[in-house]
């Protein structure tokens, strides 16, 4: 599969001489162009189907660096390669704060450019990869741990509660509200009521204290709750194994 390239430059010249080159390559294609920032802005609102960007500085109506500063705001993560005339320190310390990947001095060599773009997508591919399976490894974690501690996967509680432990590994920012932000959220993702989230959730953790390997429960949560007289509350037993496989998973690369 080629690499797809989004070019954003004012000069037609440039984007004629990039264009022509790419489309006689097997590796890399140009699928889209723009010759300003605000045409680009509008381009990547309607469609971000593209590997790298090649991003002119200098444009009419919205520079460089404010479509930077437009990724940056919402958050779309794409590999980015300026061309500029112009290798001030100050410009090239400036964008290397949006996590530019290359900064290529015009008139830049187009064979060299084309490895350099192959070298940022085979990267990104590769991390990419990689998440994916670090991803699963922590959802089959999930998936155990929560049978090890006596969690039957048929009951409502089991979906809401793996999905839960999940979305606050993620994102630790959940900690903070579980009831405000992370049941909500459950409640729209399973269609149901955020009542029904926090019983069910609830339900789940008083089945595990009957059948799940008390061991198991005493090395997990026995910092956290008293074992022999209270059951960890919903937040308590959702956060301390999302911190469990955090510091599980950290202790593994190490």
């Amino acid at each position: 599969m080629k690499i797809k390239v989004l070019v954003v430059d004012d000069n037609a010249v440039q984007i004629s001489f990039i264009k022509k080159y790419f489309n006689e390559s097997d590796e890399v294609e140009v699928v889209n162009t723009a010759s300003n920032g605000l045409e680009a802005v509008k381009l990547i609102e309607s469609n971000t189907d593209f590997d790298v960007m090649l991003l002119d500085l200098s444009m009419p109506e919205k520079d460089g660096i404010g479509v930077l500063k437009y990724l940056n705001k919402n958050n779309i993560q794409k590999n980015v390669i300026i061309m500029s005339s112009f290798g001030d320190d100050d410009i090239i310390k400036k964008v290397s704060e949006f996590g530019v990947k290359y900064f290529a001095i015009k008139p830049f060599d187009i064979e060299n450019l084309k490895e350099i773009i192959i070298d940022i997508a085979k990267i990104n591919k590769n991390k990419e990869e990689l998440i994916e399976i670090q991803d699963k490894d922590i959802q089959i974690k999930v998936t155990n741990l929560l049978h090890e501690l006596g969690i039957p996967s048929h009951i409502k509680g089991y979906q809401y509660i793996r999905s839960a432990i999940l979305m606050v590994y993620d994102n630790p920012g959940f900690i903070g509200g579980i009831t405000k932000e992370l049941y909500p959220d459950l409640s729209v993702k399973f269609n149901t009521s955020i009542q029904r989230v926090e019983r069910a959730i609830r339900h789940a953790i008083e089945v595990s204290w009957l059948r799940g390997d008390i061991d198991l429960m005493e090395e997990i949560f026995g910092h956290s709750v008293d074992i022999d007289r209270a059951k960890p509350t919903n937040s308590e037993f959702i956060v301390t194994i999302a911190d469990k496989l955090r510091l599980d998973m950290i202790n593994v690369k190490s």
